[in-house]
């Protein structure tokens, strides 16, 4: 299907289609700042799950949600939602961080969800650095109600699935932790939606993909910082 350069963001992912918004709407443009971070420049430590170690290739970093604000959205905004993810976590996960192994730039890539939030209320446009996370919660944090909106389950649930120190249901904000020995350079879009409803209906242990189905036919506005990070020492 050909997607319009519109529906573009500046690494040429798509983001969701605005649903039917008004003549005077689209001349308005979201716009989404995230604190710390720099379009297109690694992702700084403090906001990580994961950090570079010369001894064990990996240590547990201090995993702070970023501070992400946003402004003019559409008129009719009723909630908004935010998703974070990574589009580059490799689809056969076999030879991750295993010693004497690489995990190839040509293995077909999946998205990763780090932070889902919905039902953000259309009061809010700000959510604090460190509101979300602020260190790595083994066994994960609850779903449901957070701090700011509804939290999601993220992708770290079942990536830890088989560590007994720290299986468990991860919701909210787990950031940047890609292989050790992957050849490719991770990108992390941070996206913030302005919705035409003040739910999205979900409950439970929500994923990514189901805010992504809730939202469509629902996007009034949206935007999007893309940043890099990588545990790779040769790509550091």
């Amino acid at each position: 299907m050909a997607v319009a350069a519109a529906d573009l963001d500046k690494s040429g992912t798509q983001l969701l289609k605005p649903g039917s918004i008004s003549e005077s709407q689209q001349e308005q443009t979201m716009k989404v700042h995230v604190n710390g971070i720099t379009e297109g420049q690694p992702v700084p430590e403090k906001f990580a799950f994961g950090v570079y170690s010369e001894e064990d290739h990996m240590s547990f970093g201090p995993n702070r949600n970023p501070d992400v604000s946003w402004e003019d959205a559409p008129e009719g905004t009723k909630s908004f939602a935010v998703v974070m993810y990574d589009p580059d976590v490799p689809s056969v996960a076999d030879d991750a961080n295993q010693e004497g192994k690489t995990v190839s730039k040509d293995i077909p890539r999946v998205d990763f969800f780090h932070w889902l939030l919905v039902d953000i209320p259309a009061s809010i446009n700000r959510i604090p650095e460190g509101e979300d996370s602020d260190g790595v919660s083994p066994k994960g944090k609850e779903p449901g109600p957070g701090p700011i909106g509804i939290r999601g389950v993220n992708n770290f649930t079942q990536f830890l699935a088989g560590n007994p120190d720290m299986a468990g249901t991860y919701a909210g904000y787990d950031g940047p932790c890609p292989p050790w020995n992957d050849e490719l350079v991770h990108h992390y879009h941070y996206e913030v939606y302005a919705l035409d409803v003040e739910s999205l209906g979900l409950t439970g242990e929500f994923d990514g993909d189901a805010v992504r189905k809730a939202m469509e036919g629902h996007v009034l506005a949206s935007d999007r910082v893309t940043a890099t990070y990588t545990l790779n020492p040769d790509l550091r």
